[in-house]
């Protein structure tokens, strides 16, 4: 372990202990698996077979997990994200039209151009056009919309006529084990329990049997599951690339991408005392989206349970090596994986959204022009159903606020930019 390839490859130093990588990316994995499962349920809902998007779900993690690992060289853990997986379904799918196979071509063609902005200075010039309050609002209104998607999809909230939402029943065995699921994994991830989210799905899913809550029919798919994958793997289509609402899906990917992931990783660099890696990481990730698009998944992120490895003493690329080599071991368990019921997926959708909300502890409520936009974004992004709907209404009164202030001039050119496209993006829907 202290040969030259495995110092220079991974970023190993003097001092480091390779034993702790090996434990800390264990712990990183376990911490994280859940995704295999949360994500591929996502991806299903926007037509996606769901052993086929486990699969997808898996391969982009390895890769990821081994890019950030030989060129990172960073112990951040790289998996389909949360929230961005619900932009791909509920928003570029449902809302914009998409079929899921032109979702996959914006996914990598906003990866071919994540890339391009991480090996130039773009991605500063991006991130610092927009104001801290808008970026800060998009993840609060993604955690609350999150949130929404579980509560619909454990049916603790359903649909009515007049009151368009209301509770469910609770004499429904589902809404009975999702409740259930959703208090074991509360208290597992306040107690700091690793793995807490993953034990919550695995005991939701006995007690959804145990319950009757679920048929195994429910679940199951026919066929070989690396047959299944043939029909989601490279399957990218080019049909809608001529179309001003592609574009804008890829813009707006490409914002929530860039917005997300500098923080992440910037954080996760300073914990492990190594901001100089912050370069290198953000490029693999980079890199590692345009694979996504290919391997038939939703965009990746530095995955936030990455903490849970840097606090085992993951320190290097070996922490990542370990859980991309554990991620390959997850093939062999994609079969029972299909059996798990929404019952215990949804509550920890609920619990992500949660996480996402805190977030707005670092917004500032002082200034209306800057608070009110951003409150429009999260509310809007829930109640339209729609994460493009609930940015383009704050986008679009920034400016305006600003100019009625008399302070159009604090407003970047850039996001003057933004606010136009997202009016053309209107104003397109109004006239089709």
């Amino acid at each position: 372990m202290k040969s030259g390839f495995w110092q220079k490859g991974l970023g190993l130093r003097p001092g480091d202990n390779w034993k702790k990588e090996l434990i800390a990316g264990a712990v990183s994995y376990f911490s994280v698996v859940y995704i295999v499962m949360v994500n591929a349920n996502i991806l299903h809902d926007a037509g996606m077979p769901l052993k086929a998007a486990m699969i997808g779900t898996i391969l982009t993690s390895i890769v990821g997990c081994l890019l950030m690992a030989f060129g990172g060289k960073s112990p951040i853990v790289v998996v389909p994200g949360m929230g961005i997986n619900a932009f791909f379904t509920y928003t570029l799918v449902h809302s914009m039209n998409l079929g899921w196979q032109e979702a996959l071509m914006v996914v990598a063609v906003t990866g071919v151009l994540f890339t391009i902005v991480t090996f130039t200075s773009l991605y500063r010039i991006i991130s610092e056009a927009i104001p801290q309050n808008l970026q800060h609002g998009i993840t609060v209104g993604i955690g609350l919309f999150l949130t929404f998607i579980g509560l619909q999809k454990s049916e603790i909230v359903i649909a009515h006529q007049t009151t368009f939402v209301t509770i469910g029943h609770f004499s429904d065995p589902a809404v009975i084990v999702s409740c259930i699921t959703l208090l074991l994994a509360l208290v597992l991830f306040i107690r700091g329990i690793q793995g807490g989210l993953l034990i919550s799905i695995l005991a939701g899913t006995g007690l959804a049997y145990v319950l009757g809550a679920v048929k195994p029919a429910q679940q199951m798919e026919s066929g070989h599951v690396f047959k299944q994958y043939g029909s989601i793997f490279g399957h990218l289509s080019w049909s809608g690339i001529g179309s001003l609402v592609f574009w804008i899906a890829v813009f707006l990917l490409l914002l929530i991408v860039v917005f997300e992931n500098i923080g992440l990783i910037a954080a996760q660099t300073r914990m492990i005392g190594r901001p100089e890696n912050f370069k290198g990481s953000l490029r693999a990730l980079s890199v590692t989206n345009i694979f996504a698009g290919i391997f038939g998944s939703s965009p990746v992120v530095a995955a936030a349970e990455t903490t849970a490895g840097i606090a085992a003493g993951g320190r290097t690329g070996l922490t990542s090596l370990v859980s991309a080599v554990l991620f390959g071991a997850t093939f062999f368990f994609i079969p029972l994986l299909a059996y798990i019921p929404d019952s215990a997926i949804a509550p920890i959708l609920i619990v992500i959204g949660g996480l996402m909300v805190q977030n707005v502890k670092e917004m500032d409520f002082s200034d209306l022009t800057e608070a009110f936009p951003a409150f429009l974004i999260m509310v809007m992004i829930p109640f339209t159903y729609s994460i493009v709907d609930g940015m383009a209404f704050g986008f679009i009164a920034y400016p305006i606020v600003k100019l009625a202030r008399g302070q159009g001039s604090e407003v970047s050119p850039v996001l003057y930019g933004i606010a136009v496209l997202f009016v053309a993006n209107f104003v397109l829907h109004a006239l089709l």
